[in-house]
Formats: C-alpha cells, sequence, structure tokens
C-alpha cells in the first residue's frame, strides 16, 4: 500500500475515533486526499458534491422519508401495531411476535431503520414489559427488528445500491423480500420456544371472529398503503419513484380526512421535519460520493480488486471475506456512506467469481442493516439505551439472540443465490 493510501486511512480512522460526524470525516478526508496527494482544483471536488444531490434517483429516498414520518405523526402506526397485537398475541409470546410482524409492516413503507426504531420503540418497549417481558428480551427484540426497515423493500441501502450499480431497483426489492420473511419467522419461532411454559407474562384471550373483523376493518387503510406500494411498482402501473409520491399523498389523505389523527396545521410541521432528515441524508451523500471520487482518482478500487483477485480465487472464500468486512464497515459506518463507497470498489470483483451484482447488493444490504445493532456506532443501541434509560453494554447484550438469527439469514442468503434471486427472476428482474 502507497504511504498516501496509508496517511488517508489514518486521518478517516482518527476523526471517527474522535467522533466527528461521519459526513464531515469523509469529506474533510477527501479535501485533504485532493490537496497532498492530486493535481485536480478544488473546484472539481465542489462539482461533485453538486453532481452527488443532482440526482433523480434520490427523490424516491425522500418521499419515502416524508411517508414515514406521516405515519409516526398520525395513527397508521399504531393502526398497523394494534392488527398485528390481534392476530399474535393470544399465542405464547404472541405481544413480541407482534412486535416483529409491525416492524416488517413499518419498515415496508417507511424504508428506513431509524425511523422504524423510534416510531415503535415508543409504543412496545413499554407494552412488552407491562406485560411481563424481560426487559434483554424486550430491549433486544426492538432494537434489531427495526432493521427489517432497511430489508424489507422499500430500501434505502437498495435505492442506493441500484444508483451505483445499475441494478434493477424493482429486482431488488423482491430479491429483499425472502431474508426480511425468514428473519420474521426466525424470531417468531425463537419468541415462541423460549416463552412456550412461561407463565408470568401476560397472555391475551383468543380474539373472537368479530373482533378481529372489526380490527381489520379499523387497520384497512393502514393495510393498504404497503398493497399499494407493491401493487403498484410490480403491476406495472407506477415506478418505485411515483409509488413513493403516491404513498405520500394516500397516508396524507387517510391520516387527514380518514383516520383524521392530523390536522391541517400539522402537515408544515411533519414536511419541515422530513425536510432536515432529507437534508441530513444529502450531506451524506455528498461527503461518501467525494470521498469515493478521490478513491476512484487514486486508482484505489482497481488496486483492491487485483489485491483480492491474485489471493482469493474461491466463490465461498470471496463471499466469506466479504461478509466478514461488511459487519465490521457497519460497526463504523453508515448504511449510505457504506453503500455509496465500498459498492464501486466491490462490484468490479464480482464478474470474477461469477456472482449477480443483484444477489450482492443484497447480501451488502443485510450485513449492513445488521451494522445499527452494532457498537460502537450502531444507531439503534442507543435510541433504544435512550427510550429504556440503559448503557450501550447492556443493549449490546440483549440483541444476541436476535442479531444470530438475522446473521443465519445472511449466511442462507449468501450461499443459497438460487433461492435469494428465486423470486426476482420468477418476475422477470434477475438474469
Amino acid at each position: 500500500m502507497e504511504y498516501s493510501n496509508i496517511i488517508i486511512l489514518l486521518i478517516l480512522l482518527g476523526a471517527m475515533a474522535a467522533y466527528v460526524p461521519v459526513f464531515m470525516c469523509l469529506f474533510f478526508t477527501a479535501v485533504a486526499g485532493f490537496l497532498l496527494f492530486t493535481d485536480v482544483p478544488i473546484l472539481f471536488l465542489a462539482q461533485t458534491v453538486f453532481r452527488s444531490m443532482d440526482k433523480f434517483a434520490l427523490v424516491v429516498v425522500l418521499f419515502f422519508i416524508l411517508c414515514g414520518n406521516i405515519m409516526t405523526a398520525g395513527s397508521i402506526v399504531e393502526k398497523l401495531i394494534k392488527v398485528a397485537n390481534t392476530l399474535l398475541s393470544w399465542l405464547p409470546g404472541g405481544l413480541g411476535m407482534a412486535g416483529v410482524v409491525a416492524c416488517g409492516l413499518f419498515g415496508a413503507i417507511s424504508g428506513s431503520t431509524v425511523a422504524t426504531v423510534v416510531a415503535l420503540g415508543g409504543f412496545m418497549i413499554p407494552a412488552l414489559l407491562d406485560n411481563g417481558y424481560p426487559e434483554k428480551y424486550t430491549l433486544g427484540l426492538m432494537t434489531t427488528s427495526p432493521n427489517l426497515g432497511v430489508i424489507i423493500p422499500p430500501s434505502i441501502g437498495m435505492i442506493l445500491y441500484s444508483m451505483i450499480s445499475n441494478v434493477s431497483l424493482e429486482g431488488l426489492f423482491l430479491a429483499g423480500l425472502l431474508p426480511g420473511v425468514l428473519i420474521i419467522l426466525g424470531v417468531c419461532l425463537y419468541t415462541y420456544i423460549y416463552f412456550r411454559e412461561d407463565k408470568t407474562i401476560v397472555k391475551m384471550p383468543v380474539p373472537s371472529l368479530r373482533e378481529t373483523l372489526s380490527v381489520l376493518r379499523e387497520g384497512f387503510w393502514s393495510l393498504m398503503l404497503p398493497v399499494i406500494i407493491f401493487g403498484g411498482i410490480f403491476s406495472g402501473v407506477f415506478t418505485a419513484n411515483e409509488a413513493a409520491v403516491v404513498a405520500c399523498v394516500y397516508a396524507f389523505v387517510v391520516e387527514l380526512f380518514i383516520h383524521k389523527s392530523m390536522k391541517l396545521s400539522d402537515v408544515k410541521t411533519v414536511t419541515v421535519n422530513s425536510a432536515i432528515t432529507s437534508a441530513t441524508l444529502l450531506i451524506i451523500v455528498a461527503g461518501a460520493t467525494c470521498f469515493g471520487r478521490f478513491l476512484t482518482l487514486q486508482d484505489i478500487p482497481a488496486q483492491i480488486t487485483d489485491a483480492v483477485l491474485s489471493s482469493i480465487q474461491s466463490p465461498i472464500v470471496f463471499l466469506l471475506a466479504m461478509n466478514s468486512l461488511l459487519l465490521v464497515v457497519g460497526m463504523f459506518m453508515d448504511i449510505i456512506s457504506a453503500t455509496l463507497i465500498l459498492g464501486p470498489v466491490f462490484l468490479p470483483m464480482l464478474a470474477a467469481f461469477n456472482i449477480d451484482p443483484m444477489h450482492f447488493g443484497l447480501i451488502m444490504t443485510v450485513n449492513l442493516a445488521i451494522g445499527y445493532c452494532t457498537p460502537p456506532m450502531g444507531v439503534s443501541l442507543y435510541i433504544t439505551g435512550a427510550l429504556a434509560n440503559r448503557d450501550l453494554l447492556y443493549v449490546s447484550k440483549a440483541v444476541m439472540p436476535f442479531l444470530a438469527i438475522q446473521i443465519a439469514v445472511l449466511l442462507l442468503m449468501t450461499y443459497f443465490a438460487d433461492a435469494a434471486l428465486w423470486l426476482p427472476r420468477l418476475m422477470g428482474y434477475g438474469g
């Protein structure tokens, strides 16, 4: 490795170790690299910042953020939880099962792990504790289950991967359904085994058919939101970008005129908050793109590709190495930055190992989703810890059984590519 690359790596790691915000770490490292090791005018970096945000593909991310905030401000989230509780809470550990199913439903609309933690954690953590569920189980469940927000489509990570790889976004969305469902089933099975003999937790009575129909009727408009998104995209009625806009309009209409849980005066607040969140995301995109541009100018992706291909010949070993590396990267970097920086580095290697870019996009997304729950920079750990007034170490121990389930699903998706890509291929999106 050249000394210039070592210096840049030390600057980046040093800034992260000093808890400098990630986007600033990436941007200022790129600036240092341009000034010290290239002859390219710094104005080129300013152009890169502008061009990184001037991409139509980012529109879908911004509108799904708005849709998630509308749901959180209104009553859609509450009704989704109520439906999940009615269907599952009579089983042993049923309220915990309802929690992971609710995370899957919310994730199928918002596309964000952080939004899912914030929206559902405040509801589910007190409810689980009040019904006798152990605190470690509760925190572990509600810290890791929101990872479904970026695994089950629509996923912000998949949108960005599609942007840099030109892989079909609809195909990536379909690929995310199977691991999402497997994680939900795995957590439900673990919960059932954990609580089947436990008499201390409150188990709800089996709901009558009339009660079930009443709750489903009440939650109908909320349940129709993911149906409209996926049905519209995969039937060809509208694109993923258009689906995000339709979802926002639908959510506003439902909350304002059907549920009546929002007022017109709340629209401005929700929109402004969404704009702030979107601006934060765009700043991260800009910083990551600048750093990625410096790596490209220094020909670092090609150097890494040559080094990997000279030392690894087996696709099995390559995928194991990628999983290990991405799990470590997820401990220190958010999914947006990691996807935009590492995606262009890894993509040139895939052809040599006959790995489908769509398959690798799924692997990358699940790996980096797990990073939300791994210290030292797992955002979900800090949010859940703040909600429950627990420290990082306590929450980190609580998530271990649930992370084991997610890693098991990750390995299954890694080494059974035909199963992982079965649904996209069935719908005509796979190779």
